[in-house]
């Protein structure tokens, strides 16, 4: 064990020293880096993991905003943080296994999953296969199985390692847009003529629309999006109408569904002001635009349509088809619908890589606010 912790303070000088990205619970904008000196001593069956890359998008400000209604602050407790007012948002991404005190899981491997936006991550994998392992950490148990699972990269059939930073930026996103695309046509689109989606630059939104436009009998396809990304968001040519929140007069009065990225009250008000009783339905799916006295509870029953909104949660509708379809079911039609969203982000995002927590802390701040540009990926390297 002591030659183990030598030989690896050597290949990693900062193998004593943990390093998380922390936000402050009740103002998304404060951030900060810390630093901690640690053992890394590890126990019976667990895993330290050296996190490599991870992506950062509006979605994981939804984590933040949704940390205490769901739980998202409990997946990775933040260190030196003795009044508990701040946290780790979860990000995606890709880490080497760098001490394995299991069987199963060996030193140098690499895993694919959810961790803290820092240095190092201890698991507990429990049912492990060679495809993936579920983290067993006792305060993980009651949290979405979803979240816990981690995909063992040296087992995946035709690997490709130029993808990873697209997978890491798009894998979360697009479940989502691929539960939602299922939910819709289950739903049979609430007997809507329009499907309207707010923030239509968001990639979720992006991979929903995408994932629209290429099933039959579809409604009309609309994306709401600033004057600023409209062009952007008309020239992926996925939606069949794209308007500006300041021509939401524009609007076509007819039975329409709508799936919110945005959390945006003041696009609400006003489609509630111009559809009114033609609103069927309101998913709310993310906060791009949230409001930092909110709470994602407090924005949903604070809506103008809280009668007829509905938070849509991802790991939820998945279970489902686990049910319905099975696993092996699941895996092929969600495989089916990431790849073919995988490529067509290669006509239209560009990858931004980061290198370092303190370089990344900048651009956080301005996604936080929501300035940054809809083509972009953030890749955090570590």
């Amino acid at each position: 064990s002591l030659i183990k912790h030598l030989f690896l303070s050597l290949i990693f000088p900062t193998f004593n020293q943990m390093k998380q990205l922390q936000t402050h619970k009740k103002d998304l904008n404060k951030a900060r880096v810390i630093s901690k000196q640690i053992d890394n001593d590890i126990g019976p069956d667990e895993v330290l993991l050296r996190i490599e890359k991870f992506s950062f998008t509006a979605n994981n400000v939804t984590y933040g905003v949704a940390g205490d209604t769901i739980g998202y602050w409990k997946f990775f407790p933040a260190i030196e943080n003795s009044d508990n007012s701040w946290g780790c948002i979860p990000v995606w991404g890709f880490a080497e296994v760098i001490i394995s005190n299991n069987e199963n899981i060996e030193h140098g491997e690499r895993v694919f999953g959810y961790f803290p936006p820092g240095s190092t991550l201890i698991v507990k994998p429990t049912n492990v296969s060679k495809q993936n392992f579920i983290d067993g950490k006792e305060h993980r148990k009651e949290l979405p199985r979803v979240y816990n699972n981690y995909v063992r990269i040296n087992a995946e059939r035709d690997y490709d390692i130029s993808m990873d930073n697209i997978r890491a930026l798009l894998f979360p996103l697009h479940i989502t847009a691929f539960c939602l695309c299922d939910a819709l046509e289950e739903r049979n689109y609430e007997g809507a003529s329009q499907v309207i989606i707010i923030s239509a630059s968001s990639k979720t939104a992006i991979g929903l629309a995408q994932g629209l436009a290429e099933k039959k009998n579809t409604p009309k396809i609309v994306g709401l999006t600033s004057k600023n990304n409209t062009q952007f968001v008309k020239n992926l040519d996925c939606y069949d109408e794209v308007i500006s929140y300041d021509s939401l007069k524009d609007l076509g009065n007819e039975l329409s569904v709508m799936v919110d990225m945005s959390g945006n009250k003041l696009v609400l008000s006003s489609l509630q002001e111009s559809l009114g009783h033609n609103i069927l339905k309101c998913l709310t799916v993310g906060m791009t635009h949230w409001d930092k006295s909110n709470t994602m509870e407090e924005a949903i029953a604070q809506a103008e349509l809280k009668e007829r909104t509905e938070f849509f949660f991802a790991p939820t509708h998945i279970q489902k088809r686990y049910n319905d379809w099975g696993k092996e079911g699941y895996n092929q039609r969600t495989t089916i619908f990431m790849n073919a969203r995988a490529k067509q982000s290669l006509n239209w995002m560009t990858i931004k890589e980061i290198s370092g927590l303190d370089n990344f802390i900048k651009i956080y701040k301005e996604i936080v606010s929501g300035n940054i540009n809809p083509n972009e990926g953030i890749i955090v390297s570590l």
